[in-house]
C-alpha cells in the first residue's frame, strides 16, 4: 500500500527537471523585473518621461505576479490538478489593485503633463530599455511555452501567454520612445503612457478574474480552480 502510495506521488525525472527549469524561469522573470523597475523608474523621474516611470512601476507589479506563478510552479509539482492555494488568491487580488492603482496614477499624470505641455528630457533610455525588455520578454515566453508544453501543464502554458502582454507593453515604449526623440513629437510620451493604461487595466482585469477562478483572456490554455 505504501509502496503504491509512492509510486502515485512520484515524479519521472524528466518531469522533475522540467519542473525545476520552469521554477527557475519564474524566478529569473522576478529579479528581472526588480532590476528593470528599478532602472525604469529612476531613469523615468530622471528624464521627465511618463511612460518609462510607469514602465517601471508596472516591471515592480509583474515581481508580485512572478512570485504567484513561483508558488504556483511547486503547487503544481506536488499535484498537478489541485486548485489555487489562499496565497496565490490573495497574490493575484494584491496584483490586480495594484495595476488598477498604477493605471489611475498613469491617467492622472496624463493630465497634468497636457495641462501643463510638459515634455520628457530625453527618451532615449526608454528606446535602450524597452529594445532589451523585448529580447527578454520573447525569449521567456518561448522557454517558458516549450517547458508546458513538454509537461502538458495549462498553468505555465497560460503564464507563457501572459507574457505577450509585457511584450506589447514593451512595444509601446519603443514606439512611443522613438517617435519621441526623432520627431520631437509633443505628446508621443502621453499616448506611450496612454497605451500603458490600456494594459495595465487588462492585467489588472484579468488577475481579479483568475483569482476567482475563471480563465484568463491571454490565451487558450488557463488554469481553472
Amino acid at each position: 500500500m505504501k509502496f503504491n502510495l509512492f509510486m502515485e506521488n512520484a515524479i519521472n525525472p524528466d518531469s522533475e527537471r522540467l519542473y525545476r527549469h520552469a521554477y527557475l524561469l519564474s524566478l529569473f522573470t522576478i529579479f528581472y523585473n526588480i532590476v528593470e523597475g528599478i532602472v525604469s523608474v529612476m531613469l523615468g523621474y530622471r528624464d521627465e518621461t511618463l511612460a518609462l516611470f510607469g514602465f517601471g512601476v508596472d516591471s515592480f507589479i509583474e515581481v508580485m505576479s512572478g512570485i504567484g506563478i513561483a508558488i504556483m510552479i511547486i503547487r503544481i509539482k506536488r499535484n498537478p490538478g489541485s486548485s489555487k492555494s489562499p496565497f496565490e488568491v490573495n497574490a493575484l487580488r494584491i496584483t490586480g489593485f495594484a495595476f488598477y492603482i498604477l493605471s489611475a496614477g498613469l491617467l492622472t499624470g496624463i493630465a497634468l503633463n497636457v495641462y501643463t505641455h510638459h515634455k520628457p528630457e530625453t527618451t532615449l533610455w526608454g528606446i535602450i530599455v524597452s529594445a532589451i525588455s523585448i529580447a527578454v520578454m520573447l525569449w521567456l515566453m518561448n522557454a517558458k511555452k516549450k517547458v508546458g508544453l513538454k509537461l502538458n501543464s495549462e498553468p505555465i502554458i497560460a503564464d507563457s501567454n501572459c507574457t505577450k502582454i509585457c511584450v506589447y507593453m514593451s512595444v509601446v515604449l519603443l514606439a512611443s520612445s522613438l517617435i519621441y526623440e526623432f520627431t520631437g513629437f509633443a505628446y508621443a510620451d502621453v499616448l506611450g503612457a496612454a497605451g500603458l493604461i490600456y494594459f495595465s487595466f487588462s492585467e489588472g482585469r484579468e488577475a481579479f478574474e483568475m483569482a476567482k477562478g475563471k480563465s484568463c483572456s491571454c490565451g487558450e490554455h488557463c488554469e481553472k480552480s
